[in-house]
């Protein structure tokens, strides 16, 4: 584990709320001891904690992440288009209790254990020795907890995979085990979000295949992009850990931070970055990504309004 990070604003991070490893407050604690200043908390398709258990008594996220010295963003990140792979709109700044995002955990809820469950049963008919009691670890985890992530690292312990990046590979690039699940229209996502008075950030976006199908007609990446930011999106990932994923294009992290800051920098208003941490190193990944691994610079995030509107606990 890296001692220094290469940020101290981390804006991709996440919890064992969804596929990550570390508890809300475990992720805080960490993100103190690395040195950081600020880093969010993206769940999943799940809203953001209120309360943490943070040892004798429940304390708000805030005044956690203020007692440790840490600015925190709340968020969301939002799996988005059934017929997309890794379309991810990351929310910020909302009213958590807005009526307009409500629904958004709703879906994923339904959707995610009717597909996951079907695309096990997949695996299995392939030969595969996987399981849905497997998935659910032995009753330690919720259906409704259940991410894909779970199912490729199961993927990965059992050997059919060299590692959960490789498995994602495997099922995503066989039609065999194409089992879509209902998503959200990202266009739609941008606007609950805005709605819900917070900012849309399009997560990795060099994770979106080059071409794509959309409404029957097979468009390039660049216009799949352009489309979103027609509708409002405020921002997009520039530094992000491609290195550490299963990015499947051949430029560096750096050569995509240039590539997109330089397509889509003028506009939108924020150029956001994050480590997409998952405490990956407690289950023995090697080369897991660390918090600050990927960011943005400290003070462009003092200098970006939309960013520090939403903040809490301490002001970086």
């Amino acid at each position: 584990m890296s001692v220094k990070p290469n940020y101290v604003v981390d804006l991709h991070a996440h919890t064992r709320r969804s596929d990550g490893n570390d508890s809300p407050a475990e992720l805080l604690e960490h993100a103190a001891a690395r040195g950081l200043k600020a880093v969010a908390i993206t769940d999943h398709d799940v809203l953001p904690p209120e309360e943490i258990d943070a040892g004798e008594r429940a304390r708000s996220v805030a005044d956690y992440a203020a007692l440790l010295g840490l600015a925190v963003l709340r968020g969301i990140e939002v799996s988005c288009d059934t017929h997309v792979d890794d379309v991810h709109i990351v929310g910020f700044g909302c009213d958590w209790k807005s009526s307009a995002i409500q629904w958004l955990p709703e879906l994923a809820v339904t959707s995610k254990t009717q597909s996951y469950r079907a695309l096990v049963g997949r695996l299995r008919a392939a030969g595969m020795n996987v399981s849905w009691e497997e998935v659910l670890d032995g009753g330690r985890r919720r259906e409704d907890e259940v991410q894909k992530k779970h199912i490729f690292e199961l993927l990965a312990r059992k050997g059919c995979a060299p590692t959960w990046q490789d498995a994602k590979i495997m099922v995503r690039d066989n039609p065999d085990y194409d089992v879509k699940r209902e998503k959200p229209d990202p266009i739609k996502t941008v606007r609950s979000l805005h709605e819900a008075g917070g900012i849309a950030i399009l997560a990795h976006p060099y994770l979106i295949d080059e071409t794509v199908a959309v409404d029957g007609a097979m468009v390039s990446r660049d216009a799949y992009i352009r489309r979103l930011i027609a509708a409002g999106l405020d921002g997009i990932e520039t530094r992000y850990t491609y290195d550490k994923t299963s990015y499947k294009g051949r430029q560096t992290p750096d050569e995509i931070r240039a590539e997109v800051e330089a397509r889509y920098g003028a506009f939108v208003a924020i150029l956001s970055g994050g480590s997409d941490y998952h405490a990956d190193h407690k289950k023995g990944v090697a080369n897991a990504r660390q918090l600050g691994d990927a960011g943005v610079p400290l003070d462009y995030f003092r200098q970006s309004a939309a960013l520090l509107r939403c903040c809490e606990g301490k002001t970086p």
